[in-house]
């Protein structure tokens, strides 16, 4: 099934779905079929996407790119509940964006549906994850190992989205040499030398915001890193180097909420 998968076009995808559609108890079978979708775009490629086409990611506004990952999420519920054809109205109601803006969105990169037919949810599913670089095969490090990186390191959504963690960070030898989740822990000493080893493309900060900086300064010398998630709390300078930062505040969240509260509380 995965070799199939791998080389499907459109029509293809439309032949499953028929299979889909006419099978009554196929849980097992669609969460088989989403794990090898997921296990075929997760493999690393030389920029070829998995059924070899080539997908377009042109220059689109911040907006657009921050809900591509909710696309994602609903697309993979629908995947799982056997849903084979959508619409944009459809998911407009899932997923609370106007459907004209869905269809403004995926226009960005070109369309996927088809007038009178809607989105063939495992096709658009699959661009999708292509436009998003799931199939790029990252790979992810944490610098930090205490309370807060321990607890992402475990979470299965760096598997579910193509990121491959490969190691951590930390300067307590009371962590160095032990493991998380089949995670090394090295010592901060051999931070260079290890992201270079292991081909690190992602850095995830999740240290104390004083030993920000200082950090940055040795990930622009590593001629691997491409980007920093960051959930210190400070701004960083990587003005220098070429390296994309995603910052994390999970306070100016929860203030955000706060505020919601408060003024539901005024009504």
């Amino acid at each position: 099934m995965m070799m199939e998968i791998k080389e499907m076009n459109m029509t293809d995808f439309n032949k499953n779905n028929e299979m889909t559609e006419n099978t009554d108890n196929n849980d097992n079978d669609i969460e088989r079929y989403v794990d090898d979708v997921d296990v075929i775009l997760n493999q690393e490629n030389d920029g070829t996407f998995a059924h070899g086409e080539s997908i377009s990611r042109p220059d689109v506004s911040p907006a657009v790119v921050k809900r591509l990952p909710k696309y994602f999420r609903y697309l993979r519920q629908l995947i799982r509940q056997g849903k084979t054809r959508v619409s944009s109205a459809e998911l407009s109601k899932m997923m609370n964006f106007t459907a004209s803006q869905i269809r403004q969105d995926l226009n960005c990169f070109g369309g996927f549906g088809q007038q009178g037919y809607g989105y063939n949810v495992n096709y658009l599913y699959s661009k999708i994850c292509e436009i998003l670089g799931v199939g790029f095969g990252f790979r992810a490090a944490f610098v930090g190992a205490g309370n807060l990186g321990r607890a992402l390191a475990k979470s299965p959504m760096f598997e579910k989205r193509g990121v491959d963690v490969v190691a951590m960070f930390d300067i307590s030898e009371e962590l160095i040499g032990k493991k998380v989740s089949e995670i090394n822990i090295f010592s901060l000493d051999s931070l260079e030398q290890k992201l270079n080893e292991y081909g690190v493309d992602i850095v995830i900060l999740t240290l104390p915001k004083e030993f920000a900086d200082g950090i940055v300064d040795r990930l622009v010398t590593c001629n691997t890193v491409k980007g920093i998630w960051n959930f210190t709390g400070k701004e960083l300078d990587v003005s220098k180097s070429s390296i994309v930062v995603e910052d994390v505040h999970m306070g100016d969240s929860l203030m955000s909420l706060c505020y919601e509260v408060a003024k539901e509380a005024d009504k």
